[in-house]
């Protein structure tokens, strides 16, 4: 689509009529591939960070931030690089991003020390927040509304499996090639999609509002201060003054920002959105489904390596068939979600997220993949009946000049959810653990007892060198994983079920409207001010 002249509704209207279907599914393509890219570079490093620690003496610490450094800096970018997609151009914007991103991901092949790849991870963090919101804008403002739920829903259905296919992708480099290869991987792939980018057009914001800096500023500040304090809280504790201190500092920014946005005439982000129920619905949803989402690929994970004795490459391909419920209701989503209503769709997805994942707690160290299996479909159904509804439900309630921001709401409320719901399992966890294993510690000699009651990792490598102490230990500290594990599974389903009360209770159903006792509390209630625009 080419830039519009004017900022009216029927211009935009005639340019996108003089897209031919075969140009809106090429756009569709590349929006998608360019989006699973970025998902994938957040989780693809994982099983790579022991042979990454053993190369380059990287610590525990520097690990983590490898995984964290790329996520923070997409995290609180993602706002002021939608905006600036709106105003210049989001192919362009699609385009800075895809560069940044491949020459950050060249540099780890050649750098050796790990804090030069975390500053390389962040960098290449800064060209995912490029990426994103320019993604999902292009397609909304490309296809007619007619056929946007459609293309919304293929695009949330491959983000929302990204993940999976970061994790297959993974498994598959390992098993033939050294922790470098992923890096020439996302290179090689962030070069060919920026030529194939260049054959698709762009569109703008043609009102050509000056962005909000100070906004941006505090925004990104917010996010930023808000998302180290929760990715830092398993490692120090909740009750850490760094922890606690961000996390208040975070949000004491963000109310900062929506003062100062509601009094701007050209607001970054109009937060009386927040207001609209469809849009507040979408914003809540998308951050459970991803704290749920992310929390269990945390914890599961290790249960399938440490407890299932799975590769890497063989879990990636235990997790592979979750892909399949959320890239078939992605693709669907213009079929039932007129039917049903965002109301019920939402609702039903995160219960069923929510049991999925308690029934999970029933697993034990003799449990098979099919034991594993039902409760996985379970899940990614409900994964697959959220993502695209929310997101759909964001876009749906910004005009479409303002695309690449309502991208930019929906991709940090993705990321924020992700670094809550690891944070929140890894630090459950880790006490429940600890504390399970505590009354055992006195058997073993003092010298391992801070690796032991480290992780179930440390653990199970200390009892191979042990001998026949060794067989003891391994059992003792499964024991103790599983019931950390339950009681992380727990936290995450209660916080689900919570979540689509909220969403039963405030979301507007198939009529698009609220049910009578909540439109009577906005009326009359503390949000009056907001509603009566």
């Amino acid at each position: 689509m080419v830039d519009t002249l004017d900022g009216s509704a029927q211009d935009i209207d005639a340019e996108i009529a003089a897209l031919s279907r075969r140009q809106r599914i090429w756009l569709l393509v590349i929006a998608s591939v360019d989006v699973l890219l970025v998902i994938a570079s957040m989780v693809a490093l994982n099983a790579a960070l022991p042979d990454l620690a053993v190369q380059t003496s990287a610590t525990q610490t520097q690990l983590t931030w490898v995984i964290d450094g790329y996520t923070l800096a997409l995290a609180c970018l993602l706002l002021p690089a939608g905006a600036i997609g709106d105003r210049y151009g989001r192919r362009g914007a699609l385009l800075v991003g895809l560069a940044i991103f491949a020459l950050a991901s060249v540099a780890p092949t050649v750098l050796d020390s790990p804090t030069q790849i975390i500053v390389a991870r962040a960098v290449a963090g800064v060209g995912a927040a490029f990426i994103m919101p320019a993604t999902l804008s292009l397609l909304t403002a490309a296809f007619p509304k007619a056929e946007r739920n459609k293309a919304v829903g293929i695009w949330a259905g491959v983000a929302g499996s990204g993940a999976i296919f970061g994790f297959l992708g993974t498994g598959l480099l390992l098993e033939f090639f050294a922790w470098q290869s992923i890096f020439y991987a996302f290179a090689a792939g962030a070069a060919l999609m920026f030529a194939l980018t260049c054959t698709i057009g762009s569109s703008r914001d043609e009102t050509a509002t000056p962005i909000d800096w100070p906004g941006a500023a505090l925004i990104g500040a917010a996010i930023a201060v808000f998302v180290l304090g929760v990715v830092e809280a398993p490692a120090r504790g909740w009750t850490d003054p760094i922890v606690y201190g961000c996390i208040a500092a975070g949000v004491a920014l963000a109310v900062a920002f929506a003062l100062v946005q509601l009094r701007r005439r050209h607001p970054l982000l109009d937060v009386r959105l927040f207001s609209r129920p469809d849009f507040a619905t979408g914003a809540v949803g998308i951050t459970l489904l991803f704290f749920g989402n992310f929390g269990f690929f945390f914890v599961e994970m290790q249960y399938m390596q440490l407890v299932m004795g799975y590769t890497p490459l063989q879990t990636a391909f235990a997790l592979a068939p979750l892909a399949i419920p959320v890239l078939i209701l992605g693709g669907t989503m213009h079929l039932y979600l007129p039917k049903v209503g965002l109301r019920v769709a939402v609702t039903a997805g995160l219960l069923l997220i929510a049991a999925g994942l308690f029934l999970l707690r029933f697993l034990d160290g003799e449990s098979t993949y099919l034991d594993l299996a039902w409760p996985l479909l379970i899940t990614a159904s409900g994964i697959g009946l959220c993502t695209a509804p929310t997101t759909s439900a964001i876009m749906g309630a910004v005009p479409d000049e303002k695309q690449g921001v309502a991208s930019a709401v929906n991709d940090a409320t993705r990321e924020i959810g992700a670094a809550l719901g690891i944070a929140v399992a890894g630090s459950v966890l880790a006490a429940g653990y600890h504390h399970a294993l505590s009354p055992d510690l006195g058997l073993f000699p003092e010298q391992v007892r801070p690796a032991v009651s480290d992780s179930l990792a440390y653990a199970l490598s200390l009892a191979d060198q042990m001998g026949p102490r060794g067989a003891e230990l391994a059992q003792l500290a499964e024991t103790a994983f599983l019931h950390a594990m339950n009681q992380a599974l727990l936290v995450l389903s209660v916080v689900l079920v919570v979540a689509a009360v909220f969403v039963a209770v405030w979301s507007p159903g198939r009529d698009g409207r609220q049910s009578r006792a909540v439109r009577r509390l906005r009326t009359a209630g503390p949000l009056a001010g907001l509603t009566r625009r």
